[in-house]
């Protein structure tokens, strides 16, 4: 018999609207999880178990006809994301006591949905950093593995579903903040279309790299809950791609992108960095499987090349200069005032020659790869890394090199703005997951996302669970099995 945390995320609204659960069974499970796992894989900072209660009581009293596709899931909201009346530390203990007046955009949407957020979720310090290990909840650490890190900035959100915790989270991708914890914690992790998703109400767009997107282990659980975020908003910078009809959870069911061409490489775009056998040899399966399925894998050279770095670096430096209260700027770690320090000596003027330089290159890049419909290549250049890694040489200047030679793949496409997605296709020698990364023009979210579903059934399927997935049951989560599903 299946627990419910065993189902996804659209299975578990489906027993909903069903009547075999309620929201409020489902939550206060799903919550007895939480307080079982949640400080093992340093899933989250803040848990809000009093107001999910009564979010999930409003949800289950919802007419069914008014209720969509997640309508009572539980969830969780990254803490990066402003969540009013909640407090949102941004990762820092420059921020521990902050609680935002208003709702993101895309928090709103959630709770409109019918969305039950159980908390916020463990983020890297003003989501500078590829790995989640902060002062204000413990490190975000790999539920296949506790000795790896989850990732970053959305590591506690890749914990909290890998573990089951939750089915499906909402997060941000940066510079790969999404594709990165997916690739390492077996996820699927989406950056959507520049300007699909609003950024909204504050913020001034951070150039066009940062965006709102779903993890979550099925790509059609990632979808619907796209399908939630994906609402034009007016004021935003950037025009939103048309969706598609039916919404992106249409074309994941679907599964028919057409046959396409695909352009794969593995050398990486960000650094000199021998990659991984065990990350190209995730790509060579994807192509495998996506050749088999009729598409024309072709080999390409990378739209861009570590001479890109310099001009990405400038760029990161400068968003490391999010407003910090004065008083409190020696709360931040050492990686943090590396970083501001830095993006602080940085003029208008260099800021912006370096854009108009790196939107010359995005324009060659596009050029060298436009025959192709999606692109293929690794998300990573290793497979994993251990909590503290980074860290470990206690100088922010390698720690820094470190992330950018680990993950030289992913942060190019929040340059270009396409959507871009982390599928766990490989595996380690050890069982640990290894993500291929799948890439798409920009706007054709729909045709992206459609690939991503035919390439998870043919191979097999990707819900996959960790030996800490059956480490609590139903019993010793809620004390009475309240909410076991008959599936």
């Amino acid at each position: 018999m299946a627990e419910p945390h065993d189902l996804t995320a659209l299975e578990q609204a489906a027993a909903i609207a069903r009547g075999e659960l309620s929201s409020a069974e489902l939550v206060a499970h799903q919550l007895g999880r939480v307080a079982a796992l949640g400080d093992t894989v340093g899933a989250f900072v803040t848990v809000t178990a009093e107001l999910a209660g009564q979010a999930a009581a409003a949800a289950d009293a919802v007419p069914a006809g008014q209720r969509g596709p997640l309508h009572g899931v539980p969830t969780a909201i990254k803490d990066l994301t402003l969540t009013a009346g909640v407090r949102t530390t941004f990762g820092s203990a420059a921020f521990t006591d902050f609680v935002p007046p208003v709702d993101a955009d895309v928090v709103r949407f959630m709770r409109a949905a019918g969305l039950v957020s159980l908390g916020k979720t463990t983020t890297s310090e003003l989501g500078c950093s590829l790995y989640s290990e902060g002062l204000v909840a413990p490190p975000a650490r790999n539920p296949w593995d506790l000795t790896y890190t989850a990732g970053g900035s959305s590591g506690g959100a890749a914990a909290a579903v890998a573990a089951g915790l939750v089915p499906v989270a909402q997060g941000s991708d940066g510079g790969g903040s999404l594709r990165i914890p997916a690739a390492l914690c077996g996820l699927v992790g989406y950056k959507p279309s520049r300007g699909l998703v609003p950024g909204g109400p504050l913020g001034f767009g951070a150039f066009g790299l940062p965006t709102h997107g779903p993890i979550g282990r099925t790509v059609t659980d990632v979808a619907a809950l796209l399908d939630v975020l994906a609402q034009p908003m007016p004021g935003e910078p950037y025009l939103p791609p048309v969706p598609p009809p039916g919404g992106y959870l249409a074309a994941a069911r679907a599964a028919a992108p057409g046959r396409l061409r695909i352009g794969r490489f593995t050398a990486p775009m960000l650094a000199e960095e021998p990659v991984h056998p065990d990350c190209v040899a995730a790509v060579d399966r994807a192509a495998a499987l996506l050749t088999a399925a009729g598409h024309e894998v072709v080999e390409v050279p990378p739209p861009l090349g570590p001479a890109a770095w310099p001009l990405f670096e400038i760029v990161w430096y400068v968003l490391a200069l999010s407003p910090v209260p004065p008083e409190r700027e020696s709360e931040l770690l050492p990686l943090t005032r590396f970083l501001r320090a830095r993006g602080a000596e940085i003029s208008a003027g260099t800021l912006s020659a370096t854009l108009g330089e790196l939107q010359a290159q995005v324009r060659l890049g596009a050029r060298r790869t436009a025959g192709c419909d999606l692109l293929l290549c690794p998300t990573l250049a290793a497979p994993q890394a251990p909590v503290g890694w980074f860290t470990a040489d206690g100088d922010p200047a390698a720690d820094f090199d470190r992330q950018r030679r680990f993950s030289p793949y992913c942060a190019i496409f929040n340059v270009t703005g396409e959507p871009s997605i982390s599928l766990p296709v490989g595996a380690t020698a050890a069982g640990l997951p290894v993500g291929a990364l799948l890439t798409g023009r920009y706007g054709d979210d729909a045709r992206l996302i459609a690939t991503a579903a035919q390439l998870e059934h043919s191979s097999g399927g990707w819900d996959h669970h960790p030996a800490i997935w059956r480490a609590v049951d139903s019993a010793n989560v809620n004390g009475s099995g309240v909410g076991r599903s008959t599936r």
